[in-house]
């Protein structure tokens, strides 16, 4: 499998990069409700309904509901999808802020998003586990 699997170095070289914008997560029955697909950050089918993740003033010109309003952090290191421990490692030290995270694990990176008023406090903490 591609991507970084030592922890050691996942957290030294993990590079958190703040992202720009407001994002919000969602919820629709149908992908066809939407205007353009292509908008979206990504999407995740559960069986209750489709959870879209979106710029705040996409979900907002569309008349999407919402109740978290979050910023959004990238782990720029490419890491592994089969990597023991970076999540709980980075979870863990943004629990020691009181700070909450949804994590969202693609192919190249780990993206983060919370709540958008511990962005600042989550950079800070994330940066002083790469150290």
């Amino acid at each position: 499998m591609s991507g970084e699997k030592n922890l050691t170095l996942l957290l030294q070289n993990m590079e958190p990069v703040l992202n720009a914008g407001d994002y919000v997560f969602s919820t629709v029955e149908n992908l066809s409700q939407l205007p353009d697909m292509e908008k979206l950050l990504f999407f995740f089918r559960e069986k209750e309904a489709v959870t879209v993740v979106l710029e705040k003033y996409i979900a907002d010109e569309w008349n999407l509901k919402y109740t978290y309003i979050s910023s959004w952090i990238t782990l720029n290191i490419h890491s592994s999808l089969d990597a023991v421990g970076l999540t709980a490692a980075f979870a863990n030290a943004l629990k020691q802020e009181n700070i909450s995270c949804n994590v969202v694990a693609a192919y190249f990176h780990d993206h983060i998003f919370v709540v958008k008023e511990d962005a600042g406090r989550a950079m800070e903490a994330l940066r002083k586990l790469s150290v």
